[in-house]
């Protein structure tokens, strides 16, 4: 059946979090009351990327994007758009600054992405199985059934030059290819799909807005490897990706795609979906395949690698959800096509969550080579509220800080290591002036301290020293040999612990104490914090040339700290203020100063 137009409203979490669900059933609703319901098709897609500008809807043929879309405007929307042919201007992307709205092409946030990871996100129905079938969709599990020997697919991937996009980067043709060599009875597949850094969401996106993809890939790996069993392990606190999961899993096996004799192959394979606690440590690979088989989540000495003993001591290729979400693309397209993009080091695209004090938060793909610079201002559209820029971490609790200095560094695995951070599984935080970058390795350190199995000494000793002396240093205790102590133990971590939890956890305080050693400095011989983020380091003062005694910044304290008279200066009893900030937030006249 032939639509008129068709209206893709994101599915994603983070829209959905701000009642994309009700808008897509107040869409559905009104087409119906207006009439028009058999001339529209209405699909929830999975995320469009721009999740600063969510929630988004994008109408079909005209590719209107609007953008911050309400429950209440979809009367407006069908009334305006599908029946009188006028787009809602105040709605669009562009409304101030064009009196047409702009092709999506010509956003500047999507000029220089290339998705392949995301190339149906925001494009079809996640749980409708013909919408990814109509996208090449299952075409490349067709070709490796009948057109391709193991040997082959194997070789497409070495072509193709694929490294693991869950941080490792080892060469993906490779792991493959020790699990096909190994005599075994039983072999597994495995998705890695426990996405646990702070601020990292690529995973989940994929998997809420093309689950088929990372299936396809899985069943292709099956007949690479020879294995008829697979396992998706995720967060039990993805429900929408779980869902979607299940949904195309139930799906695949109606049309033949998944399950015994697939397309009358002869050859089976099934996958079954194994939920975890949100154990961060189970992003390792080996805790996570302790934690299929139901023992506790702990990392294991390698050798042997899961690719020759994993799972049940079976052969184990074990890949994450970005890693999978590649495989179709390049069984169907050539090795040689992928291998084309990206740069020397590192070929194909990368997926980051770029969060943080950026102007254009969201979901981000782009070419390996693509610089930091690239991505934080032109993708990024710059550092939010016209602040300045002070570093980016990548790789999570794992990585480390970039500087301005090194904004120009290509995004690739090899470029990223030599100036001390880490390509990670693509969490990219971006931070600004007011950021203190002790405070921000604390933050870090913290979560794996929280989150360490407390298997290895290393990790779990020298994980809570290291977090106990930057306490010391953020409440004005430290002194300089604590910045020896804290080297020293990191060395020692990232040599002896087991997994690389521990061996990577003191990144962000290295490369801090690198890159800002004065405000290590600041904080234990000033006893101040430059950032004002240190509680125990500043103060509130009430500048008594600007108070006017208004009275407002009293009444809002929650412990009643400042006095004086009305129309007098005021003053902060520095022994009672918590340091809170409500004061500075209620002050008019700029009074209050943090020093």
């Amino acid at each position: 059946m032939a639509f008129r137009n068709y209206i893709l409203v994101c599915g994603g979490t983070a829209c959905e979090s701000s009642r994309s669900q009700q808008i897509f059933d107040n869409l559905k609703l009104e087409a119906e009351k207006q009439g028009v319901a058999d001339e529209v098709q209405i699909v929830q897609t999975g995320c469009f990327g721009f999740c600063e500008q969510g929630p988004i809807v994008k109408i079909l043929p005209e590719d209107s994007f609007y953008v911050k879309v309400a429950p209440e405007d979809a009367h407006e929307l069908i009334a305006e758009h599908i029946i009188k042919g006028r787009e809602v201007k105040r709605l669009l992307y562009d409304k101030e600054k064009a009196a047409k709205h702009a092709q999506v092409e010509d956003i500047k946030f999507y000029q220089k992405q290339f998705r392949i990871v995301l190339r149906n996100c925001g494009f079809i129905d996640p749980e409708n199985i013909n919408e990814y079938i109509a996208r090449d969709g299952y075409a490349a599990l067709e070709k490796a059934l009948f057109e391709m020997t193991p040997e082959d697919i194997i070789e497409q991937l070495k072509i193709a030059g694929l490294r693991g996009r869950g941080g490792a980067g080892f060469p993906t043709w490779m792991k493959w290819n020790f699990s096909k060599n190994v005599e075994s009875d039983i072999k597994y597949v495995v998705c890695n799909a426990d996405e646990g850094d702070p601020g990292a969401y690529m995973d989940r996106s994929t998997l809420e807005g093309d689950p088929h993809s990372v299936l396809e890939a899985m069943t292709i790996c099956g007949k690479a490897i020879g294995a008829h069993q697979g396992f998706i392990y995720i967060r039990a606190e993805y429900p929408l990706a779980i869902h979607r999961l299940e949904v195309a899993m139930a799906q695949s096996k109606e049309l033949g795609l998944l399950g015994k004799d697939i397309l009358g192959s002869g050859f089976d394979f099934d996958i079954e979906i194994r939920l975890g606690a949100g154990a961060f440590v189970c992003g390792e690979e080996t805790a996570l395949l302790q934690s299929i088989m139901g023992h506790r989540g702990m990392p294991v000495p390698r050798p042997p690698f899961p690719a020759v003993k994993g799972l049940w001591e079976k052969p184990t290729v074990i890949n994450n959800v970005e890693t999978w979400a590649n495989i179709p693309v390049i069984i169907h397209k050539g090795g040689e096509w992928f291998s084309k993009i990206g740069d020397e080091d590192s070929h194909g695209t990368k997926v980051f969550a770029l969060t943080g004090k950026i102007c254009n938060s969201g979901l981000v793909e782009v070419p390996m080579g693509t610089t930091l610079r690239e991505i934080v201002y032109d993708i990024g559209g710059g550092i939010a509220h016209g602040k300045k820029f002070k570093a980016v971490q990548t790789g999570g609790p794992s990585g480390g800080v970039i500087t301005s200095e090194n904004l120009d560094t290509p995004i690739d695995f090899g470029s990223l290591v030599k100036i001390g951070s880490m390509m990670g599984s693509g969490g990219m935080i971006v931070m600004d002036e007011d950021d203190c970058m002790v405070d921000v390795a604390k933050f870090y350190l913290n979560f794996t301290v929280d989150e360490s199995c407390g298997k290895c000494m290393p990790c779990r000793i020298g994980g809570k020293t290291m977090l106990g002396i930057l306490e010391k240093i953020t409440d004005g205790k430290g002194t300089m040999k604590d910045l020896d102590t804290l080297t020293e133990i990191a060395n020692t971590m990232r040599k002896a612990s087991l997994c690389a939890l521990g061996q990577t956890s003191p990144n962000p305080v290295m490369s801090t104490m690198k890159f800002f050693r004065d405000e290590y400095i600041a904080h234990i011989v000033d006893k101040k914090c430059p950032a004002g983020k240190c509680k125990k380091l500043i103060s509130y003062v009430i500048d008594p040339a600007k108070c006017k005694g208004c009275t407002a910044c009293a009444r809002k304290c929650p412990v009643s700290c400042i006095s004086g008279s009305l129309k007098q200066p005021h003053t902060i009893d520095q022994t009672k203020c918590i340091k809170c900030g409500t004061c500075i937030q209620t002050c008019k006249f700029g009074a209050i100063s943090i020093q």
